[in-house]
């Protein structure tokens, strides 16, 4: 397959420059500009941020992406589908509200907010996926679907059950429907470790299904009926005791990702933005971040979510692991095993190996790239 092109800029920022004209810059270099976008409504597929969390991009980015957008004739509006656990994203008014919070507003970005699948998050098309193996219709939500040009700008970071969350995680899982996200998550579903649950009860909290229960010894125990494999108490245990039963619900949850992806962008313009900076261990959609685990690397863009996606990793495997990071702490316990990669060693019940491999597979793009410094 041929190699595709994916455009890097650092974060280094001179006097009489900065990260926001770098970013333009960047953008416009990766050749976003090649797409017709004369009074087409573009969709910018972003993670607004659960409130109380803080390495979810500033919307001073969205920001530049929604002017670029607009400079050449679109019409660009923000964002994201409803979660499936609770919090402050599960509604389309509670969503809106979290955004505006956040500082994503018409004011601040130039632009709309409007929830992909609705009120409810039941406003969704199913759409044939091209190619796949896992999914025969794609649940994704109608306002993603309506829009003629589709652009993702993603916080590359760590993730509990993927591995890491990178482009094609804030593509599939993102722009999946409620449905379409418990339709993802349904194989992959945890189990209580008891000889190491305290009873502190942080993953009930965080669950949105009443899965969990508490024994009288005061140990956690997870309703398999009612469980939908979000992943949300995994990293809500501070002491390991929960976890996926075996790998295959982890593939399985990274391929059916791939094949939404694919169902997104599939038959129209597409363009991806990814900033790996803030490199927190866990997901923006907890209310909180724990330190990053690696420095901070820089800007990639790419027509390509497959490859973007695989130099971003790239990039994070050869970084330093930072001091007194959660992944600094795994590798200094008692019978650590090194997996010589920074995300399996945060997280070893997760992998993302089969996510692109799997994209690849489906046509969603290539693992095999150029990297152009701009």
């Amino acid at each position: 397959m041929e190699q595709s092109k994916v455009y890097f800029s650092d974060l280094r920022a001179p006097v009489g420059t900065n990260l926001l004209r770098k970013l333009e810059k960047l953008i416009r270099r990766a050749g976003i500009g090649d797409i017709d976008m004369e009074k087409k409504l573009v969709a910018i597929k972003l993670h607004f941020g659960e409130p109380g969390n803080l390495t979810y991009l500033r919307p001073n980015y969205a920001k530049v992406v929604a002017d670029v957008v607009k400079s050449l004739g679109g019409v660009p509006f923000l964002t994201d589908c409803n979660t499936l656990y609770p919090g402050r994203r599960k509604n389309a008014l509670e969503h809106m509200e979290a955004a505006y919070e956040n500082g994503f507003s018409p004011f601040s970005t130039g632009c709309h907010v409007i929830i992909g699948d609705g009120l409810r998050g039941t406003d969704d098309v199913e759409v044939p996926v091209e190619g796949a193996e896992y999914i025969q219709t794609a649940k994704i939500g109608r306002a993603i679907m309506d829009a003629d040009v589709f652009i993702s700008l993603t916080h590359f970071k760590g993730h509990e059950a993927t591995g890491f969350g990178g482009a094609i995680k804030n593509i599939g899982m993102g722009c999946g429907s409620r449905r379409g996200k418990m339709e993802q998550h349904n194989a992959g579903k945890p189990l209580v470790r008891q000889s190491r649950c305290v009873g502190c009860r942080r993953c009930s909290r965080e669950c949105g299904q009443d899965a969990i229960s508490y024994g009288e010894d005061g140990k956690a125990g997870i309703d398999q009926e009612k469980c939908v494999g979000c992943g949300r108490c995994i990293g809500a245990c501070n002491f390991d005791a929960i976890r996926t039963p075996d790998d295959a619900a982890n593939a399985e949850l990274n391929r059916k990702m791939a094949d939404y992806a694919k169902a997104v962008v599939q038959d129209r313009p597409q363009f991806h933005i990814s900033l790996v900076i803030d490199i927190s261990p866990y997901c923006d959609c907890h209310d909180g971040n724990d330190t990053p685990i690696l420095p901070d690397v820089g800007m990639f863009a790419s027509f390509d979510p497959v490859a973007l996606d695989q130099a971003c990793v790239d990039a994070c495997l050869k970084l330093p692991v930072m001091p007194g990071s959660l992944l600094d702490d795994r590798m200094h316990e008692d019978g650590f095993v090194d997996h010589h990669d920074h995300f399996i060693n945060t997280t070893p019940e997760a992998e993302w190996e089969s996510c692109l491999e799997h994209a690849e597979k489906i046509g969603l793009g290539s693992r095999s790239y150029t990297l152009i410094t701009v």
